[in-house]
């Protein structure tokens, strides 16, 4: 497991390696807890630094009788906690014998009388699995209980080297700062030649980027672009666009037999007239709850029916429009269209829609995927779920991470990014969102996120959820108010966009030639020649370490 050393605080849970027995823990209800000795396989990341080595000792609480799924180890932690401070959750846990099947297995918290989901998994009995997630409080509690639960009664619980840490993101952000420029820069050597050529030399320029080309993009509705001043941030601030509802089945035809495109049609022209590429999100949505009632009410061939003439009436009208297409959204968490019309239906789905439409890459896209927090969606199931479809003859050409994501942790989202990009395809953020009530938190979370997808080779693009007040599926999201002011979240991603543009000046060498390192992207530049300014344009790739640009002026 790949790691850098990113620097947490000290762990706030006591007796984490049971060093002195039971000393500091209790147990939740009625069951019992006892110590034993064993080694899990691998280590946890936070634990590979070797400070933290004295936590993972080989000695696990074991609880035992337990007769209900929230019974388990626990520690009173209320004392040890600050307000509106992110903390990182490792543990390592195993799930005995019992029951049906696997068990999902959370680290929780108990605030006052709120549940709060410190990571979760799934697991059997025969090995054991490592938690990771994270959690922030933003209103101080009466009483915080750090517990670990899950199982069905009957199913004892195991627990090694549970930690806490509060997480020090600013050491994160110089540490991603350098991984970026690795990632996104390379070194470019502007050669000039021409008329003026030989008497450049020690003449000034100025390179200006205009442009990164790492995508940032936001989804927009039919009724958001009628304000002319979102319009405007929009246009201004993001390259890549998707609609929030526009191009969804239930929308295009509520009614069987009555298709509509017209809200799509406009919102693609929209686009297009500002030179917007854009996402179709999507063919189809697995969850059932997603799917219109007449649809819902369709079995055997009259369904299938309904799904090649979905695939025919909408790819055939937007051939070659949309760069991506979403196929079926959200397989980890539904199987409407498996469950009636069998396992296959899914890569068919992505055979049928790269004949119809082959310049389209098509994604398969889920939540909850990067964070930890979803036993359904880890990254190990997307991975199979990939690779099953594409064993099945699936063109998946793209990964779409939705990002709906709370309490961000930086290395937790980089291991998820790791272990999906070992498939070498292209990953996306496809909905990103992080909601907290105060501006500035919501801010710092952002760019957690931000951060930690640029400096990541695998990601070609982040696309947020919408960024204007009371045109957000979540509360408490937005960039801008409604009354458009820009708020501290919506000036911290512009300054980061600011900082991913490379700007420079200098003189031309001897040789005719300047140097320089910079983000890949479009750029100007503007020489001050002996007959007088010239600009002109470039364009830096990501193929080779070094660039040689020829420039005529």
């Amino acid at each position: 497991m790949h790691f850098e050393n990113v620097l947490y605080g000290a762990n706030i849970m006591q007796n984490s390696a049971c060093s002195r027995g039971l000393a500091g823990w209790s147990p939740m209800g009625s069951c019992r807890l006892s110590i034993h000795t064993e080694s899990p396989h691998m280590l946890s990341s936070i634990l590979k630094d070797p400070s933290n080595q004295k936590h993972i000792s080989g000695r696990y609480i074991l609880a035992t009788n337990r007769t209900d799924v929230w019974m388990g180890p626990s520690q009173v932690i209320t004392d040890k906690l600050k307000l509106h401070t992110t903390y990182r959750v490792s543990a390592w846990v195993r799930a005995g014998s019992g029951g049906n099947g696997r068990h999902h297995v959370n680290v929780c918290l108990g605030v006052d009388d709120q549940w709060v989901n410190g990571g979760q998994i799934e697991a059997d009995g025969d090995q054991w699995y490592e938690i990771k997630g994270a959690f922030k409080l933003e209103k101080k509690p009466s009483k915080v209980i750090a517990y670990v639960q899950g199982p069905p009664p009957g199913v004892d619980i195991r627990v090694m080297g549970l930690q806490i840490y509060p997480v020090d993101r600013k050491a994160r952000f110089e540490y991603l700062k350098d991984k970026s420029d690795k990632v996104r820069k390379r070194d470019i050597v502007l050669k000039f030649q021409g008329l003026d050529a030989a008497n450049v030399f020690g003449s000034a320029l100025r390179v200006q980027q205009t442009e990164n080309s790492f995508a940032f993009g936001s989804c927009i509705n039919r009724s958001n672009i009628e304000n002319e001043d979102l319009a405007d941030f929009f246009v201004k601030n993001f390259n890549w666009a998707v609609f929030e509802n526009e191009l969804k089945w239930y929308w295009t035809e509520a009614e069987q037999g009555k298709i509509n495109y017209k809200d799509s049609d406009e919102l693609l022209k929209f686009c297009q007239k500002h030179n917007k590429q854009v996402r179709g999100h999507c063919l189809f949505w697995e969850v059932e709850d997603s799917v219109q009632p007449w649809l819902r009410s369709l079995h055997g061939h009259h369904l299938m029916a309904a799904v090649q003439g979905r695939l025919q009436s909408l790819l055939s009208r937007y051939k070659g429009q949309f760069k991506h297409h979403d196929v079926n959204n959200e397989m980890l968490h539904g199987s409407f269209y498996q469950d009636r019309l069998g396992r296959d239906i899914r890569a068919h789905m992505f055979r049928e829609a790269h004949k119809l439409d082959p310049s389209a890459v098509l994604f398969v896209n889920d939540y909850n995927v990067e964070d930890g927090c979803d036993s359904k969606s880890t990254p190990e199931k997307f991975v199979e779920q990939i690779v099953d479809l594409q064993e099945r003859g699936a063109p998946v050409g793209g990964i779409g991470v939705q990002g709906h994501i709370s309490h961000p942790v930086g290395d937790i989202i980089c291991d998820s990014l790791d272990k999906l990009a070992i498939l070498g395809l292209p990953i996306w953020i496809t909905e990103l969102d992080v909601s907290a009530e105060n501006e500035h938190i919501r801010a710092d979370d952002l760019e957690v996120c931000l951060r930690e997808c640029f400096a990541h080779a695998a990601v070609e693009g982040v696309v947020l959820w919408g960024f204007w007040e009371t045109f957000m599926f979540r509360n408490h999201a937005h960039l801008v108010d409604a009354d458009g002011t820009i708020n501290e979240t919506g000036r911290r991603y512009l300054a980061l966009k600011q900082e991913w543009l490379t700007k420079t000046d200098g003189d031309i060498d001897h040789h005719g030639e300047f140097k320089f390192r910079g983000y890949h992207g479009s750029y100007t530049v503007e020489v001050a020649t002996p007959s007088g300014k010239v600009t002109r344009s470039f364009v830096v790739d990501k193929e080779n370490p070094v660039q040689v640009v020829t420039l005529n002026i």
